[in-house]
């Protein structure tokens, strides 16, 4: 049997320890040289376990240390191997590379959102005058397109999952719906058409699967999987709110016409609250089933590293191949600076923000002072006025060590809190139940960040709300200067239409990107703050153990929650434009986003400070200008990879590519890949970067450009005006940025531009990044 070029690619999950006969194993990731023909998926597991055969020594131990076997994101597989078996396996013929496979905590990056978007963008919610339903008919609501959804599972039984009236499963689909505990086919439907699993990874890195905490299926026990699957693609749903009526209305997803498969590549972690875990080994399957099932769009609200190589970019890339739209959270390790993740410039980034939408709730002293503050707690009006206590003052000695004034369970005396409002600081998961077990009658949490008002909300355990760093003075104030302080709390209200917003969330991943400066991400912002979605009705509200309620709809924050947003819009354009490639939809939507609030003024940072393309990159999703954009910024699959030479990469092996080899007599720019924004970094004297617009708009139309050029830089774009005759047709320009010779800036600061062609119709901006 004859493979002349299969990659082997595995990385570590973490170590197995097993008996005291066996040295440690570890999952490794192999890369084999591509093979030619093709094979059945029987025929590559057999090439693979004779690969393993050598180096184990028996046929049985070969097959059972055989993990997955991958045919087309990488040639290669992933297997159990100790650390001299995977030595002795890199000096085989054949075989590329061998790695260790990571086991990586998952950052799982979670009513009135679409109307929001359509406010801002200038539409109404009167019949006639709502654009985002134009943009639905026109897109049919998504019916005819697949997204295939990477993350904690699905709750079936949501009603936002119910397929009454759905047409038919398109003929296109191959995917499978896999049994389970709790999960068998009658849980898939026309809305649900597949639904799998992957776990052998996982546990093949030495993590212990625990039946009370997950379901060995795609159902979902940590509720992360479901509130983004229906927010790409959910039902509509009347009157519909989280725990106590917040947030009521009708909730939908984006497209809730578009079919949902469902690929579970996360795990709760044994033992560790609110944290989940993946691996490298259980994504890469997962993404090639999902190429092979039929999906057009992926949509991956989880993230392991800011570089191109891990499993979520090597799919990606292999993916685009096949003209499938990749979406991907920011990453919530914001706002520090190069905190992005999913940098990747072959998937679509997203950056989360704030909706116009507020839970006010007022707190008075018993000196008649009102502060406002905000709450997703459903409880009725104190009667009655309650002690104050600071949370620092009731603790019980030797317990808190460096957490002073959290109110961590355990840490409160019962004999001072007992019956009193007590004062945390932060919004920490569960300071809240700390108060309760101590016996307090409320809580008010305060954000200990100066200058931040935005709340992530999530219904307490007992009365409470939460108010900023900037008001929580005059409150310390009168507790120290009186002698009995007391207080009484308000129950809270939905409130829409405040203003400013949208705001960047200050959870969001900013840029720049540390891999690869010379492309900007994020590409670009949608919400992502308390936003209403279906929930797991296997678990609380709140996820903690003590928790005990249930919920069929519920608020999260992140951008795991603006993800799923813009998977959504592309999918609604991919309906409206199938001939579309990937990167004229992600063009489409960077070009036309929006860079002002709904007063008019530049979007702002949590902080109050105007954004930069390093909060939102191009800007707040605008989808029915989207849907039109005038001019599109495409590339092709081998543009990518002379990117991925220009970046350094002279041999693209690690990707799964051998047949592709980059060229060594010319001088490849990174800036010159054909991207909807422009970044350049580190600039000494001047740089040119080459740009092709596709007219996607009008036969005839004539675009002439607008400039404005970062600060100490001079920005010249020529040629100056572009004339199209016809749709299709494409047209160069170069792009000259040169540094004036009085330009003070420090080495690696950022200064920031745009440019934008316009025919008086479309108005096609691109943001500009200079160091």
């Amino acid at each position: 049997m004859n493979y002349s070029c299969a990659i082997l690619f595995l990385l570590l999950l973490t170590t197995t320890s097993f008996t005291a006969s066996y040295a440690k194993q570890h999952v490794y990731i192999v890369h084999l040289v591509e093979h030619d023909g093709d094979k059945t998926l029987e025929e590559i597991k057999d090439f693979h376990h004779s690969y393993l055969h050598y180096v184990k020594g028996s046929r049985k131990e070969a097959e059972s240390s055989l993990i997955y076997s991958y045919m087309h994101i990488v040639h290669g597989f992933s297997a159990l191997l100790t650390s001299s078996e995977a030595t002795q396996l890199s000096e085989m013929e054949g075989i590329i590379s061998v790695h260790r496979d990571n086991l990586k905590n998952y950052q799982l990056h979670t009513s009135r959102s679409w109307n929001f978007i359509n406010l801002l963008e200038g539409g109404g919610l009167e019949p006639g005058n709502d654009l985002n339903e134009d943009l639905l008919r026109k897109a049919n609501y998504g019916k005819d397109i697949i997204v295939g959804v990477l993350d904690s599972g699905i709750w079936p039984e949501s009603a936002s999952f119910d397929d009454s009236g759905m047409e038919p499963v398109p003929n296109s689909w191959k995917g499978i719906c896999q049994t389970g505990v709790a999960f068998n086919s009658s849980h898939c439907n026309r809305k649900i058409i597949g639904a799998r699993y992957y776990i052998k990874g996982y546990e093949a890195s030495g993590q212990s699967f625990n039946e009370t905490q997950d379901y060995r299926s795609a159902r979902d026990k940590n509720s992360h999987g479901t509130h983004v699957a229906s927010t790409v693609g959910g039902r509509r749903v009347p009157n519909a709110s989280a725990l106590g009526g917040f947030a009521k209305g009708t909730v939908s997803g984006g497209a809730p016409l578009v079919r949902l498969s469902i690929y579970k590549v996360v795990w709760i972690n044994k033992g560790v609250k609110g944290t989940t875990t993946g691996v490298h080994a259980d994504v890469l399957a997962a993404i090639e089933d999902a190429i092979t099932d039929g999906v057009h769009v992926l949509s991956m609200s989880i993230s392991f590293s800011s570089t191109f190589e891990d499993a979520i970019g090597i799919g990606a890339l292999k993916a685009l191949k096949m003209n499938i739209v990749s979406i991907a959270s920011a990453s919530n390790a914001g706002p520090i600076p190069s905190s992005v993740r999913n940098v990747a410039p072959w998937m679509l980034t997203v950056a989360s923000s704030s909706l116009d939408r507020e839970f006010q709730a007022p707190l008075v002293l018993g000196n008649g002072l009102k502060i406002q503050g905000q709450t997703a707690t459903p409880f009725d009006d104190f009667a009655e006025m309650h002690p104050l206590i600071m949370g620092i003052d009731a603790e019980i000695n030797g317990t808190t060590n460096n957490t002073r004034g959290l109110c961590l369970p355990g840490s409160l005396s019962p004999n001072l809190v007992k019956g009193k409002i007590v004062i945390c600081e932060g919004d920490r998961f569960n300071n809240d139940l700390g108060v309760k077990k101590a016996g307090g009658a409320g809580i008010i949490q305060f954000i200990t960040i100066p200058n931040i008002t935005q709340t992530l909300l999530r219904p307490l355990l007992l009365p409470g709300i939460t108010i900023s760093r900037n008001n929580i003075d005059p409150l310390i104030n009168y507790i120290r200067t009186t002698t009995n302080p007391m207080a009484t709390l308000y129950r809270g209200s939905t409130i829409l239409g405040t203003k400013p917003a949208p705001e960047m969330s200050i959870f969001s991943g900013r840029g720049p990107n540390s891999f690869e400066p010379n492309i900007l991400k994020p590409d670009i912002t949608a919400p992502g703050l308390n936003i209403l979605a279906a929930w797991s009705e296997g678990t609380s509200p709140t996820t903690l153990v003590d928790d005990h309620r249930v919920v069929k709809y519920n608020l999260a924050s992140g951008t795991s929650m603006s993800c799923p947003h813009v998977s959504a819009l592309a999918v609604l354009i991919k309906a409206i434009h199938p001939s579309w490639s990937s990167a004229a939809i992600r063009s489409a939507l960077m070009t036309t986003a929006g860079q002002e609030n709904n007063i008019g003024k530049p979007i702002r940072d949590a902080n109050g400070k105007t954004a930069t393309p390093f909060d939102l990159g191009s800007g707040h999703v605008r989808p029915y200008k989207a849907m039109d954009p005038g001019l599109v910024y495409d590339a092709t699959y081998d543009d990518y990879l002379l990117f991925l030479c220009s970046s350094g990469y002279d041999d693209l092996r690690i990707f799964g590519i051998t047949k592709f080899k980059c060229p060594t007599n010319t001088t490849l720019s990174p800036s010159n890949l054909n991207y909807p924004s422009v970044a350049i970094s580190n600039i000494t004297g001047s740089v040119t970067v080459l740009r092709t617009v596709t007219n996607v708009g009008d036969d005839v139309s004539v675009y002439n450009v607008t400039v404005k050029a970062p600060l100490g830089y001079r920005v010249n774009i020529a040629p100056k005006t572009l004339s199209f005759g016809a749709v299709g047709e494409k047209k160069k320009f170069v792009i000259t940025v040169k540094k004036y010779a009085n330009n003070a800036s420090v080495k690696g600061e950022y200064v920031f531009g745009w440019y934008a062609w316009s025919d008086g119709i479309h108005f096609v901006r691109s943001p500009i990044v200079v160091s």
